[in-house]
Parts: structure tokens; sequence; C-alpha cells
């Protein structure tokens, strides 16, 4: 058991930030340090349940564009939200603070330098992300889940540690479960999700995708798929009109366990995602969010493909004609589809909590991570 009494963790309020730092938690709750969150709004959604000792919410904002006017919106909220943070810090007395990403990062990493708290972010993407950019060059160190992430050169690189991206236990209790490809006249089971908050794009082309399956291929399939609540009327309508057996909600709670059931995986390419599907060990379609900054997962979804454990299809090139067509080369090959399963396992890093664990006490104990003491 360790000796440091608690770690501030600070995550922006969507999954892909919150899912690793839950992980954290519950690795270094076993370890019995105490855990206190500070996130936005947005975490409620997912935050229920989280192994912290107290959530902690200070103002924040995301710089919506680059008029003078949103520029001095953001910047009062986050002086606001680093005075909240550093009053915060001075009651629950922290032995370190570690970000996620996202801007409610930014006042509690601010707040812990001005205090003289060790302090970190971890990067999920291949991309370093624009809250953690920012704070960079302020942190002590800096966890990374890919060997190379764009922007962390030059005098950054000496803090960098990588440690991978940590899952919660619920995947890593999925991750015991093989694949097994789909046998003969045997149900084809089929998840299909745009990460945390669902996505039009695969709303509005899968079903037609598998309706323009061969009809003995078709009457196989099983599928679960996450919508928005927008979507999910007429999503459930085009499944029910094809004749196609689909589950489909805004939000799926066990979707890890979802994943272990699946054939194949249709989805975006969020870090979460991606580790989650390494831990798992699923083959999957991956589409990665156009227009995105830095084309943070477009960089995920061609490592993971580049490993052998995915297919990647910007979405500008993928129509219903060429989904179905891949689809059905796929579906009829389930020795493809189980050696894409292997190498997927093969990327994942299942060490990754027991690493930033380590990475996270190590900081905390004023020692560099990897390294001797800081002081």
């Amino acid at each position: 058991m360790s000796g440091i009494q608690s770690i501030m963790l600070a995550a922006g309020g969507t999954g892909g930030h919150l899912f690793p730092a839950f992980a954290l938690a519950e690795e270094l709750g076993r370890r019995g340090v105490a855990v206190d969150l500070i996130t936005d709004m947005r975490g409620d959604r997912y935050g229920g349940g989280f192994p912290a000792r107290k959530i902690y919410q200070v103002p924040s904002a995301t710089l919506a564009s680059r008029a003078p006017r949103d520029i001095a919106a953001t910047v009062f909220a986050l002086a606001r939200g680093t005075s909240a943070a550093l009053r915060l810090l001075g009651q629950a007395k922290p032995h370190a603070v570690i970000g996620f990403g996202g801007y409610p990062t930014f006042p509690p990493l601010v707040a812990a330098r001005l205090r003289g708290i060790p302090t970190a972010i971890h990067e999920q993407n291949a991309v370093l992300g624009r809250a953690n950019k920012m704070l960079a060059k302020r942190v002590n160190a800096i966890a990374t889940t890919f060997e190379r992430t764009k922007f962390l050169d030059g005098a950054l690189a000496a803090k960098v540690v990588l440690t991978g991206n940590p899952v919660r236990k619920a995947v890593l209790e999925a991750a015991a479960i093989g694949f097994l490809p789909p046998l003969p006249d045997s149900p084809i089971r089929i998840l299909i999700f745009g990460g945390s908050q669902g996505a039009r794009f695969l709303s509005d082309i899968v079903p037609l995708a598998l309706f323009a399956l061969p009809d003995g291929m078709r009457k196989r399939l099983r599928v679960v798929q996450q919508a928005r609540e927008e979507d999910i009327e007429r999503v459930q309508t085009a499944y029910r009109e094809s004749g196609i057996d689909a589950d489909v909600a805004p939000f799926f709670t066990d979707l890890p366990a979802r994943m272990a059931d699946s054939h194949l995986v249709i989805g975006r390419a969020g870090a979460s995602t991606v580790a989650e599907l390494t831990a798992i060990g699923r083959p999957s379609i991956l589409v990665p969010l156009p227009h995105a900054l830095d084309n943070d997962q477009l960089n995920n979804a061609r490592r993971l493909e580049e490993a052998g454990g995915a297919w990647c299809i910007e979405q500008r090139n993928l129509s219903p004609e060429r989904l179905a067509d891949e689809l059905e080369k796929l579906l009829k090959s389930p020795d493809t589809l189980a050696a894409t399963a292997k190498a997927a396992k093969n990327a994942g890093r299942p060490d990754a909590v027991r690493n930033l664990a380590d990475f996270a006490l190590a900081l905390a104990e004023g020692r560099r991570p990897g390294g001797n003491r800081t002081s």
C-alpha cells in the first residue's frame, strides 16, 4: 500500500477523457490511495459510480472560435475556474494532480502549479489535444498512449513516459473472452457505435449497407447500434422494415460486454474506442470523425490499421454500397476476422492501468516517473 494519501484527477466530460481516468481511479483505489475528481457537467452522464472520494466541478469553457468575444469569454471562464481550483486544492491537499484532456483540466492543473503540487497530463490520442498542448510545457511529466505522439518533440520529449491508455475493470473482464468467428449458418453479431455521443453518419449509412447484403447473410445478422436520441426512431424503423434483428439505444452501459460478444465492430476511432478494441481484441471497421482538429481519430485508426487490427475508411470515401461490399467480403471470411482480432489484441497494452498507476505514484512521491527524485 502506498504512503500517498490522495491524488486529484481532472478530466473533460466526454467518455474519451473520463474512461481512462476511471480506470486509473480504480487501480489507485486498489492500492489504498484516495482519488478526487474535477470534471464538468457533461461528466454526470458517465460519472455515475466513478470511484472517487469526491467529485468537484469548477467553471470552464471550450474555445468556440477565434473571435475576440469568444476568446475573452473563454479566458474569463478559465480564470474563474483557476481561482475556484486554488481553493479546492487547498482543502483537498492532493499529493499530485493528473489531467486527462479537455478544457476542464486547465484550471486545476494551473492551480496545482501555483500551489507547487506535482502535475502531469495523460494523452490518449496519437495527436496532442488542444488543452494538453496548452499544458504540456507547464506540467512535470506526460504519459502517452502511443510511442509517437504528434507535437510531443524537442524539450517536451524528455517529459514523456509511454504508459498506454488504461481501460476500466469491465473492459479487462471482457478481454478474458476469446474471439470466435461466426460459424456457417449461425448468427453474425455486429456492433455499431460512434463514441460516447453516437454518430449520425453511422445511423444514416449502416442500416442501408446491411439491407443491401445478400438475403441469407442479412437474415443471420444480430445488430447492436448506438444512435443519438433524435435518430433512434428512424434507425429502429429502418431495421424493422429490413427484417434485421437490431437493438438500438442512445447509450449502452454494458458496451464492453457487447463488444466482446461481437464478430465485427463498426465505429469511430476515438482513443477509448481504440484502447477497448485492442484490449478485448475485436476486428473493426473504423470511420474516423472528419474535420477533427489535427485529425486525431484518423491518426488513431491508421495506427491500428498498420498493426493489422482494423480497417480504416475515411467518411468521405464511404457510401452504403462500398460498406455493403466490404462487409460481404469480410463476413464470408471468418479466417480474416480471426486474424484481425488477433492483431488487434496484440496491439493492445493490457498493463496500461498498472503502468499509469506507477507513473502517478512516482509523481506524487516526488520522483520523476521512470527515474529518480525530482526534489
